[in-house]
């Protein structure tokens, strides 16, 4: 399968199938999770802060990952940690308490961060420059068609099974991804790039700081998007509900507009990203996505909400895969690992601080109130992309030289 000849490395091919059953394996636990601690007398608070441990697991695991991908290889970690992911997955329903299940759910989101940090390094250092998004994109949309499958497929399961045994099918699931990894994906190889010569040139070990400092816009993007996603998930439903007065069961189909805009436009952002410049897009979707958050506070019909979604969505979501994309074009080849890694980290510290910012913003001054300061999130950003806007290499590219 090349794609219309733009991917010719199989193993890309292969990467896409694994996060596929990855995000089919996370849609089957994100569709049930809540029904089961529900189950087990859990409260809704309680609920909510075992998602932070998720997050915290990332977090923590990010940076260090990183470097055991440059110390023993991308392959080889993936596969060790979609077997850690399996194993905490079906140890969940048969542990006890908060502590046990925190802890777990930390495992939990360490192993996601260890398969998300070796297999976008795996994309990012086999796909061509000029193709990058392109590949990225691809990426996001099938961890995003996991995400739909799985719901479906636990629906079907849970019919004729007791609800815990979901969790061991989606361990299974992810067992299946590493034994296919481990049997179908080669061995780590570096693409050909041209910055490659350079290398002989720079230090063997880029300065940390270094390498933050040349994927900054990048980690920015992640952080908003991780912050973004991880308030909009949990409070944009009830804002509807509390304060438009819209149904719960119409409520439900907000998450499905969100990611049917992804779905749908992320790849073409991908290609316009790799044509004008990824930082360039990132900025006009940052706007767009921006306009739409603050429509989220002013709108007051289901429908227009629903087309609002849509647009976030397709907008917002979609700078997702493209500052990943941005950051493996701005390393150098060898620093790939640990850019992600910082990436990834970046994303993780949005998930923790968004939610607890924007309940409490919510509880004191209302949903309009925590959906302007969303708006102003992605203001930030917009400007944050003005201000380095020479960051980008496709600018860079195209300047002229003085003189």
């Amino acid at each position: 399968m090349s794609f219309g000849g733009r991917i010719r490395d199989a193993n890309i091919v292969r990467i896409y199938a694994t996060i596929l059953a990855l995000g089919i394996s996370y849609g089957v636990v994100i569709s049930l999770i809540a029904v089961f601690l529900d189950g087990r007398g859990f409260g809704k608070q309680a609920i909510g802060s075992l998602a932070a441990w998720f997050a915290g697991g990332i977090a923590l695991a990010a940076l260090p990952v990183g470097a055991l991908v440059r110390k023993y290889s991308a392959k080889s970690v993936l596969v060790a940690c979609l077997l850690g992911y399996a194993c905490a997955v079906a140890a969940f329903p048969f542990v006890g308490g908060y502590a046990g299940i925190a802890a777990v759910r930390t495992l939990d989101g360490a192993f996601s961060a260890g398969v998300w940090v070796s297999s976008e390094t795996i994309l990012l250092t086999r796909a061509p420059s000029k193709d990058k998004a392109f590949v990225t994109s691809l990426y996001a949309i099938s961890l995003a068609l996991g995400y739909v499958i799985g719901p479906l497929l636990a629906r079907a399961f849970v019919a004729v099974a007791p609800l815990p045994f979901a969790f061991v099918l989606s361990a299974a699931i992810a067992l299946g991804a590493a034994l296919f990894v481990l049997a179908r994906l080669d061995g780590d190889t570096r693409a050909s790039d041209p910055r490659d010569e350079q290398e002989h040139d720079t230090p063997r070990t880029t300065p940390a700081t270094l390498v933050l400092w040349r994927i900054k816009t990048s980690c920015l993007a992640t952080f908003s998007y991780g912050y973004f996603q991880a308030s909009v998930v949990l409070f944009l439903p009830l804002f509807l509900i509390q304060e438009r007065g819209i149904d719960k069961t119409q409520t439900i189909l907000i998450p499905a507009f969100f990611a049917a805009g992804m779905l749908l436009f992320s790849n073409f952002a991908g290609r316009l990203g790799d044509r004008f410049g990824h930082l360039l897009v990132m900025r006009v979707l940052g706007s767009v996505g921006m306009l739409m958050v603050l429509g989220f506070a002013l709108i007051e019909t289901y429908p227009v909400m629903c087309a609002a979604v849509f647009v976030a969505g397709a907008s917002l979501a979609s700078i997702s895969p493209l500052s990943l994309a941005l950051q493996g074009v701005v390393s150098l080849p060898a620093d790939v690992s640990r850019a992600t890694a910082f990436y990834n980290a970046f994303y993780a510290a949005g998930m923790l601080l968004g939610p607890p910012v924007s309940s409490a913003l919510f509880a004191q001054r209302g949903g309009a109130s925590m959906l302007y300061h969303l708006t102003a999130l992605w203001l930030a950003f917009v400007a944050f992309t003005l201000v380095f806007r020479r960051d980008d290499p496709a600018r860079a590219a195209l300047a002229v030289p003085s003189g």
